[in-house]
C-alpha cells in the first residue's frame, strides 16, 4: 500500500485542481451573461447552469478530500 501513496496524493491534486476549474467555469457562466447584454439566455438556464458546475465542484472536492483521507489512514496504519 506505501507504493501507492505517491499517486494518491498526485491525484489528489489534480482532482482538486479540476475542482477549482468547475467552480471558475460555474463562476463565468453566471457573470458572463450580466456582463454581455445582447446574449439571449434565459435566467433560469444560467442558474441551472452555474448550479451543475457548483455541483461538480463539490464532488471532486469530495473525492480529493477523500484520497487525502485514505492516504492518512495508511500513513497511520504503516506506522504501528
Amino acid at each position: 500500500m506505501r507504493e501507492h501513496l505517491g499517486f494518491l496524493r498526485l491525484s489528489s491534486v489534480v482532482v482538486k485542481v479540476a475542482a477549482w476549474i468547475f467552480l471558475l467555469m460555474g463562476i463565468l457562466g453566471l457573470v458572463s451573461p450580466l456582463v454581455i447584454k445582447n446574449t439571449n439566455y434565459p435566467v433560469a438556464m444560467v442558474l441551472l447552469g452555474s448550479a451543475i458546475y457548483v455541483f461538480f465542484f463539490f464532488l471532486f472536492f469530495l473525492i480529493a478530500k477523500i484520497a487525502d483521507l485514505i492516504g492518512k489512514i495508511i500513513n497511520e496504519i504503516k506506522k504501528e
